[in-house]
């Protein structure tokens, strides 16, 4: 069988808050790890092809219409096909599991007449590459093993053993009801019983919608924040507390490069940017449950941070490449596990702190001040390192300029909250001037003279979006000249049709001539700057620029290719909806929401 995903935005997610899936438009499930976000996939033919595992499902002839949609504020999707003979519906959703093996449950209603459907099933472990042993089980089940991997299928219609796939055929009329389930469990363990399709269903429509409802949010584009926050929670996993920084690997950030990053595990500067959207929204617990885990990750002393770390806390990632899996749309390599775990980072001192300073200051948690003194004190022996900077430059390390501001910011937070919690009054008396001397030092060396603006590194021409979000941190006032020239050196170089570019021009093309596309959430940082100018119509602009950058489902992207009008990068992306929520905080409120306390 060919089949290949043409587009990233034609994906939905599913989630059950431990792992996720992605749809095709088509009704093909082609990404799928179990049990978590970051275990090796067992469908993986959005990487690769159809031989490397997917799960298709849709009528047999041909199709005249479909539309997609998300059933109310909830993460079950509903699909319509209409043919020749007839209507049918296919609800696609994982059970929010509470502890119990991950499922796949796919329904199919049909809706008028008579429509035939095929299903085929393609399981390969290993990401992509292992073919489970199958054998018949109880009650009609069919399972299949692979190492420690096991899957249970029980369809409500006969499951057809081919050469390397599962396929059944099959026939719904108006008011008829089958269900497909897939269950994983571990092999070495007992088969796990048969789910209650209809009080799954249930369940899941009460989790989501309830969740939903405790969004305090009610200003500009109500709907699209709250799909996004549905999209970030969806990302929260539920046992250990991580928010991952997106569902997938590889996806490409140049079409055809080499620029193929895996995201699905726990940055501290994304979780933290996520936990500021949901604490802005009235969504505490998260924010409570991450402060938890970060508390058991970072443990150890001396405190050993890193930027990112594996689901459950744990530090060890290799990384490594699948030979195996051709790529999406030819992007090679695919790699799994990320090599910018050992990197020096200091950006994610100050936003971590400064995290934990606002959840702090607004009452979401009360015992923060003890690892801030332990962050604060481990960044007073490398604060004036060069390091890789935001975007994980894999060149040598350089004194990124918004790495040094916010380091400004871990002093000046660190040192606020000693004042308030500790009796060490000489220690926060040292912060604060080391706070005044790192941002002497930032507005010293790095803004050139010759562009008019804050560049990337010291003594560089480059542009960077990051330093867009230093009047956000209260580094620098929006209203300085300096700010005000920097936006417009941007405006300049890195604006296109309303879109924005995290690099400058120059910068933004690798080797083989490949241009990575705009940056979503730069955008949304440069119309967070305007409303602090008082340019709230420019604002405006920018941020409907980034809604129309979403797919029909509300769904975003990394990054965004202007010319050919596609998403790049992996899918979906945290930052991006973070954004889109904090910009709409901004937009409604006037100031930004880490500007609130």
């Amino acid at each position: 069988m060919e089949w290949k995903a043409e587009t990233i935005e034609g994906h939905a997610m599913l989630s059950d808050c431990e792992t996720a899936a992605l749809v095709y438009e088509d009704g093909t499930i082609d990404w799928l790890c179990l049990p978590r976000f970051d275990s090796p996939a067992c469908m993986a033919a959005l990487l690769g092809d159809a031989e490397n595992g997917g799960w298709w499902l849709r009528p047999a002839g041909k199709v005249l219409s479909q539309q997609r949609r998300y059933r109310g504020e909830t993460m079950v999707l509903e699909t319509v096909y209409r043919t020749s003979d007839g209507e049918v519906a296919v609800l696609d959703f994982m059970p929010v599991r509470r502890g119990v093996a991950p499922d796949i449950v796919r329904i199919i209603e049909g809706r008028s007449g008579r429509v035939d459907l095929t299903s085929r099933l393609a399981l390969r472990f290993d990401d992509g590459r292992t073919h489970p042993l199958v054998t018949n089980g109880t009650d009609g089940e069919t399972i299949a093993i692979a190492g420690p991997n096991g899957v249970a299928l029980r369809f409500d219609t006969d499951i057809g053993h081919r050469p390397r796939c599962f396929e059944s055929m099959f026939s719904i009329k108006a008011g008829e009801r089958k269900a497909l389930v897939m269950s994983w469990f571990d092999s070495a363990g007992p088969v796990p019983g048969a789910i209650k399709v209809d009080e799954a269903l249930a369940e899941t429509m009460e989790f989501w919608t309830q969740w939903s409802r405790k969004s305090a949010y009610q200003g500009i584009a109500a709907t699209q924040v709250r799909r996004s926050l549905i999209t970030l929670r969806g990302l929260f996993n539920e046992t250990s507390g991580a928010i991952i920084a997106a569902a997938t690997s590889s996806l490409p950030e140049k079409p055809g490069s080499t620029c193929n990053w895996d995201y699905r595990y726990c940055w501290l500067r994304d979780a933290t940017f996520t936990l500021l959207a949901f604490m802005g929204t009235g969504h505490k617990e998260e924010a409570r449950r991450w402060v938890d885990w970060l508390h058991r990750a970072l443990a150890g002393d001396p405190i050993q941070i890193q930027p990112f770390y594996r689901i459950d806390g744990s530090r060890q990632l290799l990384e490594w490449e699948a030979d195996w899996l051709g790529g999406f749309r030819g992007a090679k390599p695919v790699r799994f596990g990320n090599l910018a775990v050992s990197q020096l980072q200091l950006d994610i001192y100050g936003e971590v702190i400064d995290t934990l300073f606002v959840a702090s200051r607004t009452g979401v948690v009360d015992d923060a001040h003890e690892l801030v003194f332990r962050l604060a004190r481990d960044l007073e022996t490398r604060w004036y390192m060069p390091d890789a900077g935001i975007w994980e430059s894999r060149a040598k390390p350089q004194h990124h300029v918004y790495s040094k501001a916010m380091c400004w910011v871990a002093f000046d937070r660190a040192a606020r909250m000693m004042e308030v919690h500790g009796t060490d009054r000489t220690t926060a008396r040292r912060w604060h001037n080391l706070a005044e001397h790192i941002r002497h030092q930032v507005l010293r060396d790095g803004f050139n003279d010759h562009i008019g603006a804050l560049t990337q590194c010291y003594g560089t021409a480059r542009l960077d979006g990051a330093v867009l979000r230093l009047p956000l941190v209260g580094f620098i006032d929006a209203q300085d000249e300096r700010m005000i020239a920097t936006v417009a050196a941007f405006e300049r170089r890195m604006v296109d049709g309303g879109y924005v570019y995290r690099l400058s021009p120059e910068h933004n093309s690798d080797t083989k001539g490949f241009r990575e596309g705009a940056f979503l959430a730069v955008g949304c940082w440069l119309a967070d700057v305007y409303v602090l100018q008082g340019r709230a119509a420019d604002a405006r602009r920018i941020f409907d620029t980034l809604l129309a950058a979403e797919n029909d489902l509300g769904l975003l992207s990394e990054e965004y290719s202007v010319e050919e009008r596609r998403a790049l990068g992996n899918f979906p992306q945290a930052l991006s909806h973070i954004a889109l929520v904090n910009t709409a905080m901004t937009l409604s409120s006037g100031k930004p929401p880490r500007l609130v306390v």
